[in-house]
């Protein structure tokens, strides 16, 4: 545990909140700098308050209109240094990769290497010929044959029948057993090759029919692995070349330099103290993973994910070329979920069904009329990434605080509905 309390911090980051990574030292590191100077500004107290309050160490906030950009920087990378936070800041993103790992399977489909509803068992063998448990809270051996083969829908879709099990593993032997297996989703990355993950998983039944229900997070896992093994490259170096390299997303991937990265913390609900998650010098993130986890093991930074969601936005268009069809990326922005699975799969918040959908690898705002047709997510360790058609804006809202539940995503919605004109 740091020895040092959130509000024996609070000097140390308040010192440092107003540090903008601005005009000199933007032309410097070849970021945009056509600033907006705009109702925008409004926001720079409350994020600066966030930061001296001891909410979280500190941020890197942006939001784009167009070509119109503002950015704002507060706080720390690191509380035991007091390394100031940049805009060039590198964060694990954690979930919001997921639709750049949606995007690299569809590219295959615009290829023609695999249909959005052909089965994956020539790629994924494991995955071939799957047995069901006869109800989700059954015996691993009270199981049944599956009615049809997964499709790589079923994987962006997240409705594989394999993901986050919404019970105590005491009373679940499929989400026991994942958790022994180390294949339950979580804040750990898991530590095997790609190919023994995909071998334990394979010895697992489904908890449900494929396509039945949605189950969070594994889905988009095991299609960074389709991507990998189709392509014949690791996913990381399919990604750079037909997306990162594209898009001038040059500091994404799955490994950074430790000199940029920022620490990531966790608060302790009962002291309100920051303990060290994870940090940038660690077992993780600095160094190159021996599973490469297509739906949460990302590093990034505000600029690369602002270029990511201008792309999605020019519906698959970058530098004046396009790379992926208007098709593929409707399809993507399409809600996948019917109203029966969004009844049977609950999630956070209870309401999160009443005002959001699931594409292929991205959420979507279905509700109120004035917010629907966003798209985007939320990342567990305290990242943010949501875009608006109706206004042409990315926003994006990174943090190296980790969620304290699947629910923990007050400072973002402020900051979002700030961001989309709704405040």
């Amino acid at each position: 545990m740091l020895q040092i309390s959130v509000a024996q911090r609070a000097d140390i980051i308040s010192r440092r909140c107003a540090m903008i990574l601005g005009g000199a030292a933007a032309v410097a590191l070849g970021l945009p700098t056509r600033a907006i100077a705009t109702p925008f500004d409004t926001l720079r107290p409350g994020l600066d308050n966030t930061v001296s309050a001891g909410s979280v160490p500190g941020l890197v906030a942006l939001i784009a209109r167009g070509q119109d950009i503002w950015t704002h920087v507060a706080g720390v990378r690191d509380l035991d240094t007091g390394t100031p936070m940049r805009r060039d800041t590198l964060f694990a993103v954690a979930s919001i990769g997921k639709p750049i790992t949606a995007v690299a399977a569809l590219l295959l489909v615009q290829d023609g290497v695999i249909g959005l509803d052909d089965p994956v068992d020539r790629w994924l063998p494991e995955l071939a010929a799957p047995q069901v448990l006869r109800a989700p809270d059954a015996s691993l051996e009270d199981t049944v044959p599956a009615e049809r083969a997964i499709t790589l829908r079923d994987l962006l879709s997240m409705r594989m029948g394999l993901g986050f099990i919404l019970a105590d593993p005491a009373d679940s032997p499929i989400a026991a057993q994942m958790q022994k297996l180390g294949v339950a989703p979580g804040p750990r990355i898991f530590g095997g090759d790609a190919d023994t993950f995909m071998a334990r998983l394979g010895s697992l039944p489904l908890a449900h029919q494929p396509g039945a229900r949605w189950l969070y997070h594994t889905g988009i896992d095991v299609a960074g692995v389709l991507v990998a093994r189709a392509s014949g490259m690791s996913l990381d170096e399919f990604q750079r070349r037909r997306i990162f390299e594209p898009l001038g997303m040059a500091d994404t991937g799955f490994v950074g330099p430790a000199a940029r990265l920022a620490t990531i913390y966790w608060r302790d609900p009962e002291t309100g103290a920051f303990d060290v998650w994870n940090p940038a010098s660690g077992d993780s993130f600095d160094v190159t993973p021996p599973f490469e986890a297509g739906g949460s093991g990302h590093v990034s930074t505000v600029d690369d994910f602002h270029a990511f969601g201008r792309f999605v936005l020019d519906g698959g268009v970058a530098g004046g070329q396009r790379l992926l069809s208007e098709d593929l990326i409707a399809e993507m922005l399409t809600d996948q979920i019917t109203a029966e699975q969004k009844a049977a799969s609950p999630w956070f918040p209870a309401d999160f069904w009443d005002n959001h959908g699931w594409g292929l690898g991205v959420a979507l705002r279905t509700a109120p009329e004035g917010a629907r047709g966003r798209f985007g997510w939320w990342g567990g360790f305290g990242t943010s990434f949501w875009c608006d058609p109706a206004t042409d804006t990315v926003a994006v809202l990174f943090t190296q605080r980790m969620m304290g539940g699947a629910d923990d995503t007050a400072l973002s919605d402020d900051f979002l509905a700030a961001a989309f004109g709704e405040s």
